[in-house]
């Protein structure tokens, strides 16, 4: 009976270490605007052109403290699943007055690329691929 529960309780340690480590660090991520699956390549990384794209455009109004009533927007201010909904439906104040437009499609698929990726939940510190 006890090894029966060892094995169990193993069982479900491997069944959450591997629910946890298929949330961390995506490699791609299925964009419903475009409806592609997208592979999160170099440009999505913290040194890429959507990191880029996010701090010349988005941070110019988004940092802490603005005067604009912009909220203070980071990469892990929303889920990955968040960031998607948001660049889809593009409901937020400044995608409905026209700061997007400064963007062509592909900076906004590198910036949802990126967000997506580096995204709430996305770093574990325990993978090789994280760690650096």
């Amino acid at each position: 009976m006890q090894k029966q529960i060892r094995i169990f309780v193993v069982m479900m340690a491997l069944l959450v270490a591997s629910a946890a480590l298929a949330e961390a660090s995506p490699t791609k991520r299925f964009d419903p605007g475009t409806q592609t699956c997208r592979i999160l390549g170099f440009d999505s990384m913290w040194w890429g052109d959507g990191a880029k794209i996010f701090q010349n455009n988005c941070k110019s109004c988004h940092y802490r403290g603005n005067d604009q009533g912009a909220p203070f927007l980071y990469a892990e201010s929303k889920s990955p699943a968040a960031w998607n909904r948001v660049f889809f439906k593009k409901y937020p104040q400044c995608a409905r007055d026209g700061s997007w437009a400064a963007l062509t499609p592909g900076d906004q698929l590198k910036l949802n690329d990126y967000l997506f990726r580096n995204g709430a939940n996305t770093y574990d510190p325990n993978t090789a691929a994280d760690c650096g």
